[in-house]
């Protein structure tokens, strides 16, 4: 993929599940959580505007990942597609509407209804053709607070025993939560022994899974894929696998990998190695660093916090692939960029990125 044009597509789900206190830390408190998708969509699309009508949500510590994600695509000119899966509002910037819902908690059991799931499977069929065609190839990104727990409850409706290696945004990740979650959804739908994959999916997924496993599937038939993110992306991976064998989908495994960031590939208190290995998934992860950064907020990542969201790993692959970038061009342009969200925010009186 050296030297081609991906095309970015980040599409956005909700899931209440996001908004279970201490689930996540993709936002500091509940409230802010419900409007992150919302925040990551304006900032991708708009970059950095005196009155943003979301503002990035104030985290327990770090910077938003969507700070990398919008440095490499606006540096490299890398075209943005959104697509709104499933949210409590529509997003501030233009996106394609795919006609699905929020989910319930995945804990209810229910957390979408079949012909929902169902709709947003064929959307991302859909999506996967139509858009494969207009880039060398697709770098699928997602972002869906909470997203992490559902990830944990495909995977593990769908047979795969994956306890103890999925990650999140913690330092140390909350994996007796998640799998209390997840056991009570399970419990809950009362699944039959070989449950079909979308049913899982209506039990304890999210709106972004259907439709990213269809773009995938779709558009791997005819140029590469990079799934922009960790254990979201390899449940979704896994979806994969199980809807092509359950629906009889022509796809090509072979053009499909699964790319992080090194924060997350490295996470002691996940394994994501492990759980890339369980899937069949090709896994790749970003070098880039932010131990010498001289932002606090970024150094937060070497100490576990955020480590990943809205495909800052794959971004900064591709930036490698497309235009060559090392650790000094990713760092400066992520930096450059921070840094002027930090005199912002300064100069508003709302400083919420630490310098030295």
């Amino acid at each position: 993929m050296g030297g081609l044009r991906p095309g970015l597509v980040l599409t956005l789900g909700f899931t209440e599940t996001g908004l279970v206190e201490g689930i996540s830390a993709a936002g500091a408190t509940p409230s802010d959580r419900r409007y992150t998708a919302l925040a990551d969509a304006e900032f991708m699309v708009n970059g950095l505007t005196p009155t943003p009508k979301f503002p990035l949500p104030p985290l327990q510590a770090g910077a938003s990942p969507a700070l990398i994600s919008r440095a490499v695509i606006a540096e490299q000119g890398i075209p943005l597609i959104v697509l709104n899966a499933g949210l409590p509002q529509p997003p501030t910037v233009p996106c394609v509407d795919l006609g699905g819902k929020p989910a319930q908690c995945l804990s209810t059991g229910a957390a979408l209804p079949l012909d929902v799931v169902r709709h947003l499977w064929r959307q991302g069929l859909e999506q996967g053709e139509l858009l494969g065609a207009e880039s060398d190839y697709l770098l699928l990104a997602e972002c869906v607070v909470g997203g992490t727990t559902t990830a944990l409850g495909i995977l593990t409706g769908l047979g795969l025993d994956a306890a103890e290696r999925v990650n999140s945004s913690h330092p140390t990740c909350n994996h007796d939560q998640k799998q209390a979650l997840v056991a009570k959804g399970l419990s809950s739908a009362g699944l039959p022994e070989r449950p079909h994959p979308l049913e899982v999916v209506t039990a304890v997924g999210d709106p972004m899974q259907p439709v990213v496993a269809g773009m995938a599937i779709a558009a791997s038939r005819t140029r590469p894929v990079l799934l922009a993110g960790g254990t979201q992306m390899l449940a979704v991976y896994a979806l994969m696998v199980a809807i092509a064998a359950a629906e009889g989908c022509d796809w090509n495994p072979a053009n499909v990998v699964v790319g992080t960031t090194r924060w997350v590939a490295e996470d002691a208190t996940g394994d994501t190695v492990g759980l890339a290995e369980l899937t069949g998934a090709c896994l790749m992860a970003t070098r880039l660093s932010f131990a010498e950064s001289r932002f606090e907020a970024l150094r937060a990542y070497e100490r576990g916090f955020v480590k990943e969201g809205v495909g800052a790993g794959g971004c900064a692959i591709a930036a490698s692939l497309y235009q060559n970038w090392g650790q000094p061009e990713l760092l400066a342009a992520i930096e450059a960029l921070l840094e002027q969200k930090s005199q912002q925010d300064s100069s508003q009186g709302s400083g919420s990125v630490a310098l030295p």
